[in-house]
Order: C-alpha cells, then structure tokens, then sequence
C-alpha cells in the first residue's frame, strides 16, 4: 500500500510542476493565437496559429512593422492580430490612398504595390493625427478588409498582449514571423 501512496504521489507532483509550468509559460512568456478572418491577408490567413512573446514588450518597446496582438477595442473581450504603423509621437493621416507618416508617405513593401489605404471614421482624409506618448496606430496588411485603428483610434501598450513570433499551424507555414522594416523609416 505504501508503494502505491508513494507512486500516486509521485504522479501528483509531476502534474502540479507540469501545470505550473505551463501556467508560468501561458501567463508571462508565450501564448497561441489563431488568425480570425482575413484582415492580415497575404501575410497571415485566416485558420493559421500562431505563438505571441508576451515578454518583449515587458522589457523593450514595440517596433514599427511589428505584428501584435491586442486587446479589440471597444469591448476588449477579443484579441486581434494587426501590424504597427505609428509609434508613439508619431504623426499620421491618409491621402489619396496612401499612408503618411510624419509628413512622408510610407513605403510598405511587404504589401503587394497596388494596395490602397483609405480613410475611415476615426482617421478621415486628410486628418493629421499625432499619436499619445502610449498609443499605438495599428493597420491589418489587407487595407480594403480591416477593421483597424482607422475605425476605432490608436491602441494603448497595455492593451498589447505580446508581438506575434512564430506561425505554427498549418505545417506548410512554419516558421518564425520576420520583422519588417519600412523601406523611408
């Protein structure tokens, strides 16, 4: 009898130490997250699955190109998945279907050529907006079908979940989640 109390013992210690791991993992170093619809297109499509580092942003700042995952305003019970275009203090407005980024128009050449960015409720033509010392502005790579901070305003870094790092399903897909650089910034 003491052979088996010893072993379910045993049992019980490796799941609490397997579970505290994966809780130390979950909640302060990565988490999974699935692309829901196609508002990242070409770059991520809807079904992929992802791993967010949730400890970057702890101990640096977010990077203009970077993907995140963010808190979706305005309820913030939904996380969605968008590219950094503006950093804090950053100006930012849209003319004739481009982006403009402290007074020059920015050249994102992850997107294909032919992508136009139009204005939306938030960010009207025209509109110069300059960004808060703790906003973000934060575009999806498919302009025509994103709901992004055009339409609901810059984000907030603690409304940041972590930047997306490694694509990990479909296998086809693997890899880890290059940052991009703006080819004028």
């Amino acid at each position: 009898m003491s052979q088996l109390r010893s072993f379910l013992f045993e049992v019980l210690q490796t799941v609490a130490l397997a579970l505290g791991i994966f809780a130390i993992v979950y909640l302060f170093l990565l988490q999974p997250h699935q692309v829901r619809g196609h508002s990242m297109d070409p770059n991520f499509y809807d079904g992929e699955y992802l791993l967010t580092d949730k400890l970057s942003y702890r101990i640096g700042e977010p990077k203009r190109g970077d993907v995140v995952v963010f808190a979706a305003p305005p309820t913030r019970n939904e996380d969605f998945i968008k590219r950094i275009v503006g950093l804090p203090g950053d100006t930012i407005a849209t003319r004739a279907g481009k982006v403009w980024l402290n007074e020059k128009e920015l050249k994102e050449n992850y997107l294909p050529e032919t992508t136009m960015t139009f204005a939306g409720p938030f960010l009207s033509e025209e509109k110069i907006l300059t960004l808060a010392k703790d906003e973000y502005f934060m575009f999806g790579d498919n302009r025509g079908h994103s709901s992004d901070s055009r339409f609901w305003g810059p984000i907030k870094k603690e409304d940041i979940v972590g930047r997306a790092w490694i694509v990990y399903w479909p296998p086809s897909k693997i890899g880890i989640i290059p940052r991009v650089s703006f080819a004028n910034f």
